[in-house]
């Protein structure tokens, strides 16, 4: 049997740049100086919880029906998402508007770590990365009314494509803890290959 080119494990480092939390009853979140996580994740935020109700991305289940949460956190990238604005022909994206947890810096493409990576964080937290956060329709309906423009359906569309490969990473708590802004991060990269 030939095995496909295995890419060895590694470690990048990185710094939490921004902390934000949803506590209302909309996925928008709002700055915050730490983040205080248990294993359902952020208790009180709008993505909290051990499982959720299955939804338009799980396909192959009834929607509503229960599944674990991976879908906890939220990461993202200042970088990727200038990227995205300017793709879009605006001045920015703001991390609140589409309901980002953590912001990161010091890792090139971070939407692009692959399934499995853990976040280490200096303060104990573990973090697992399950994906990347597929961009929608409703996120980039949040940004046309953050910059004033509603009703610009274009607009909210349009965020789907500028931000594809950009839109961050879902996570979830592998070791509970609190998180600081300023805190550094180690990311382990687990071995990759494409399997065919």
């Amino acid at each position: 049997m030939n095995l496909p080119e295995i890419v060895p494990s590694r470690k990048v480092s990185a710094v939490v740049e921004g902390l934000f939390v949803a506590n209302g009853d909309d996925f928008v979140t709002a700055p915050v100086g730490e983040l205080e996580l248990a294993y359902e994740g952020i208790p009180g935020d709008f993505h909290a919880g051990l499982t959720r109700k299955s939804g338009s991305r799980e396909p192959w289940y009834p929607r509503g029906t229960e599944m674990r949460n991976e879908r906890q956190l939220t990461l993202l990238s200042r970088d990727e998402l200038a990227e995205a604005a300017a793709e879009m022909e605006i001045e920015a994206i703001e991390p609140e508007w589409i309901g980002g947890n953590i912001t990161l810096s010091g890792i090139p493409m971070l939407s692009m770590l692959p399934a499995a990576t853990l976040l280490f964080f200096e303060g104990g937290v573990t973090l697992k990365v399950d994906f990347q956060n597929g961009p929608c329709k409703i996120a980039g309906a949040s940004i046309a009314r953050n910059i004033g423009r509603p009703d610009d359906v274009g607009l909210a569309l349009s965020f789907v494509p500028a931000a594809k490969r950009r839109r961050g990473l879902l996570a979830w708590v592998e070791k509970p803890g609190t998180i600081a802004v300023g805190e550094k991060v180690q990311a382990r990269l687990p071995e990759q290959w494409i399997y065919s």
